[in-house]
């Protein structure tokens, strides 16, 4: 028999961004950039979105590069979780 793994896998999407604001208790801001065809002229561009996320520890600060994943919801807004 093999042992199983003792890391959890999130069923949800993993996303990366930089932290854009870090003034609430244990929830950070996170802008999340992608790159979108535009559907008549081919050109790429950037379009970006903001997400709150939970930082229990409260380690993230303004600037920083860092991955969320999708969880349960937390509260009325927040449904992802600071991974690094």
């Amino acid at each position: 028999m093999t042992k199983k793994d003792t890391t959890k896998e999130s069923k949800g999407r993993t996303l990366q961004g930089v932290v854009v604001s870090d003034k609430m208790d244990k929830t950070v801001v996170v802008s999340v950039s992608r790159f979108v065809k535009h559907p008549l002229y081919g050109k790429y561009y950037q379009v970006s979105k903001k997400y709150k996320a939970h930082d229990e520890n409260k380690k993230y600060k303004t600037g920083d590069k860092v991955q969320i994943t999708e969880t349960k919801p937390i509260s009325k807004d927040k449904k992802f979780k600071v991974v690094e």
